[in-house]
């Protein structure tokens, strides 16, 4: 399958198992929705898919366009195309996010990169997300607002261009104007050999940003899966109704 495949994914953190024996495939060119309460294993799932230490795989599979992605490194991951939006961006003082930019993308690329090409298309990617050229030289995330930060990991996705985007909870905490920015940058990139997963608690992102599919996720496993129709019925009865 072009796309994400996962089967049987059992994953722990600390010795306790947060995901039990979970199925997902995102085909090329979609957009998926996971939903869930706290503690369901939506992030453990984009950290496994990720290939974050501290999440621990003990049995099951990711393939990603036919390769094994479990024998790869998280920053191999991230070369093959995979992103992620985290739900807390971490401040990383002293590194501004030009330079922070012009590494990520030295790192991804086999030919020498066209420094004046980066910054012209970290320019058009601020205003499309609403951060000045004058924020490129400070620290990343170093003194930004809680949506200040969201919006740089849009940018961040739009100047990387990754095939599989995950956005963990990325609508957490941001205003309606913020909101409608990360599902402008969502939509503007979605293609046939792009696709999308969108984490979230609440159906709102996904009034902006209409998925192919939603699955909701409660206790490590996926439990029911179907249209965007999906969102709008857990928005009248919750997760237990």
């Amino acid at each position: 399958m072009n796309g994400l495949e996962i089967r049987g994914l059992t994953v722990t953190v600390a010795e306790t198992e947060i995901l039990h024996g979970l199925d997902l495939q995102i085909p090329d060119g979609e957009v998926h929705a996971i939903m869930g309460p706290n503690g369901s294993g939506k992030s453990t799932l984009a950290s496994a898919i990720m290939g974050h230490p501290s999440y621990t795989v003990t049995s099951g599979s990711i393939v990603y366009r036919g390769d094994d992605v479990l024998t790869l490194s998280p920053d191999e991951r991230a070369k093959k195309g995979l992103f992620l939006s985290f739900q807390y961006p971490q401040e990383i003082a002293g590194v501004s996010i030009g330079n922070f930019m012009r590494l990520a993308m030295n790192a991804r690329s086999s030919t020498p990169l066209d420094i004046p090409k980066l910054y012209e298309k970290m320019q058009l990617a601020g205003k499309q997300v609403g951060l000045t050229d004058a924020m490129f030289d400070r620290g990343v995330n170093e003194g930004f607002s809680g949506g200040e930060k969201k919006r740089l990991e849009m940018l961040q996705m739009m100047v990387l261009e990754p095939s599989f985007a995950m956005l963990d909870e990325t609508d957490s905490g941001l205003d309606i104007d913020a909101l409608k920015t990360v599902a402008a940058a969502v939509n503007a990139m979605r293609s046939p050999n792009r696709s999308f997963l969108i984490i979230t608690h609440y159906p709102r992102l996904l009034d902006f940003i209409i998925p192919d599919k939603v699955h909701v996720l409660m206790d490590g496993k996926i439990v029911r899966s179907g249209g965007p129709e999906i969102a709008k019925e857990l928005e009248q009865t919750g997760y237990q109704g």
